[in-house]
């Protein structure tokens, strides 16, 4: 527009501190179609109040540093208050200074939720068929499904599941009387790390169907094999999350 703050004398003016620090500014000439040059704060024009008001945005520069802001995404996963002496006045809650002297205690309060961080892992970790969580706060390490209702292949599942549970891996063992693509997509939408399948067609090879959650691809293992091969996924899987 063309307003401005330039010979105002009969209106409260209130400026950013941006603008008391920004040199030769163009600015509305209170007249349509004019505007002026080079105006500067306080010299061209007075203000009743200067206060940290604008909205930043991508791009505006930093008044001490002189660098562009940058804006990204984030998730809060904890927060902080300064709640300062409102309780511990309440609670006569109070330290002694250096001089003995009596004063209420400051407070604060800072707390990181298990849901919200549970949620922030979900956001970050998921893709098409569902969550994909990492090792360390995985529900469980293994989903085992047992496809089938022949008693062969339900004996081979529950011990896989007795051999892996006293190698203390973690499992979810999905013994639903379902069919194996329902088995398959809820195994994918609860996300475990991994996943273990055991069917009439594995048995007769005397293996079990393995795939990561992370991957497409699955591998057969000998069924005495499951255990040991399972305990060293578990391992690389927590080792990859140290930082180098």
């Amino acid at each position: 527009g063309y307003g401005s703050a330039v010979g105002v004398h009969d209106a409260v003016v209130v400026i950013d501190e941006s603008i008391r620090d920004s040199p030769n500014l163009v600015a509305g000439a209170n007249k349509v179609g004019y505007h002026l040059r080079n105006v500067n704060y306080p010299s061209d024009f007075e203000a009743h109040h200067v206060a940290d008001i604008a909205a930043a945005a991508e791009g505006y520069r930093s008044p001490v540093s002189g660098a562009p802001m940058i804006t990204r995404r984030a998730i809060e996963v904890g927060n902080i208050f300064k709640l300062g002496t409102k309780f511990s006045e309440t609670l006569n809650a109070t330290y002694l200074d250096e001089n003995g002297k009596s004063h209420p205690v400051v407070m604060g309060s800072y707390g990181i939720g298990p849901g919200r961080n549970a949620a922030t892992v979900a956001e970050q970790n998921h893709d098409e068929r569902g969550l994909r969580w990492p090792i360390s706060v995985a529900p469980y390490h293994v989903s085992l499904l047992s496809l089938g209702r022949e008693d062969e292949v339900t004996a081979a599942a529950e011990k896989l599941y007795a051999e892996l549970t006293a190698a203390g891996i973690e499992v979810l063992y999905d013994d639903r009387n379902d069919r194996p693509g329902v088995k398959f997509n809820d195994a994918d939408l609860i996300g475990n790390p991994i996943r273990l399948s055991v069917s009439k067609r594995t048995l007769a090879e005397g293996q079990a169907e393995l795939r990561l959650r992370s991957e497409t691809e699955s591998t057969f293992v000998p069924l005495d094999g499951v255990v040991g091969k399972v305990q060293g996924i578990v391992s690389d899987l927590f080792a990859a999350l140290q930082p180098e």
